[in-house]
């Protein structure tokens, strides 16, 4: 009788600096919504403040697509939410210089 191999697969987890980095540009996304409702109805004296978030939107895109770029680097893990964190991150990235290049 021949022999059977028996073959088991580990289930993988997801990186969670890819999960990290996803969530990050979610964050991003958020804040762009609430820079954009904030721009329209606070009066003229706050209007730093929307420069600010979005400001602060743009570094955590920057954070986000280093976090999955380094996510790729854990062995054992699926990478999944790297590529997409870094890809939603690198859009997300091109999209806030080409509005600030636009209020110049």
């Amino acid at each position: 009788m021949a022999r059977r191999f028996r073959y088991s697969f580990a289930k993988k987890q997801e990186a969670p600096k890819g999960r990290m980095s996803v969530i990050l540009s979610i964050a991003s996304v958020v804040l762009l919504c609430l820079a954009v409702l904030l721009s329209g109805t606070l009066p003229q004296r706050f209007a730093v403040l929307p420069g600010v978030i979005s400001l602060f939107a743009v570094m955590l895109n920057i954070y986000g697509f280093v976090l999955g770029l380094y996510g790729f680097s854990e062995a054992g893990k699926k990478h999944r939410t790297c590529i997409a964190g870094s890809i939603l991150n690198g859009f997300l990235l091109v999209g806030w210089l080409g509005l600030y290049q636009l209020g110049r």
